[in-house]
């Protein structure tokens, strides 16, 4: 924080935006499981004869981690606002 009061003011706009990405990510972790969870467990194979390989549910699943890793990384970049 430094020897500056703004450095409160700073840490108080970094939790935000922590708290913001981590809705971003709730909320996309809930729209893909709510899509993705009732195709692996074949809703669509009497419909479509649509069977989803284990092995594509597993690299869907590693895509998902990743999103949501890489969308927490953004966080990094985080720089505090200039006060004039």
């Amino acid at each position: 924080m430094g020897g500056s009061l703004h450095g409160v003011a700073d840490a108080i706009e970094l939790s935000r935006a922590a708290v913001r990405n981590m809705k971003q990510n709730l909320f996309g972790a809930f729209v893909y499981n709510t899509a993705a969870i009732p195709v692996a467990a074949g809703v669509l194979y009497p419909v479509m004869g649509l069977l989803l390989n284990p092995m594509i549910a597993g690299a869907a699943m590693a895509f998902s981690s990743v999103t949501v890793v890489t969308n927490a990384n953004r966080l990094r970049g985080w720089r505090a606002p200039v006060r004039g």
